[in-house]
């Protein structure tokens, strides 16, 4: 028997902004709430494929580069149709030293946190 990662911790400055862009980038729903932050996760709720993502309040999260981003694919539109609708939802684009020649866009959420968005290559 193996482990699955059930829910990502998240520390932010403000966990109910994070939470609702997040649910906007992955259909996810906010499964609780409490002082320890809010959680987001499947609507079908806890215990599913996908983990749950708990963003915890830090007055003082951490600055520079994370050792771990998040990658999302597409999952019902081309690659560009979804960048347009990220950076609606408040993502930005954000330089790492992209050549340009990437097949992968790479963004921030409100709070500079990178991610990726790479090539459709998961169903719904």
């Amino acid at each position: 028997m193996a482990c699955r990662i059930s829910e990502l911790v998240i520390d932010s400055r403000d966990p109910e902004r994070l939470a609702a862009f997040w649910c906007d980038v992955l259909g996810y729903a906010v499964l609780g709430r409490d002082e320890d932050g809010v959680e987001i996760g499947p609507a079908e709720g806890f215990g599913g494929l996908q983990p749950t993502i708990v963003f915890t309040p830090a007055d003082r999260p951490k600055a520079g580069k994370l050792r771990l981003h998040i990658d999302v694919n597409p999952t019902d539109r081309d690659q560009e149709a979804e960048l347009e609708r990220l950076l609606a939802v408040g993502a930005r684009p954000a330089d790492v030293g992209q050549t340009g020649e990437e097949t992968w866009h790479v963004l921030a959420d409100p709070e500079g946190n990178e991610f990726c968005l790479l090539r459709r290559r998961l169903s719904g």
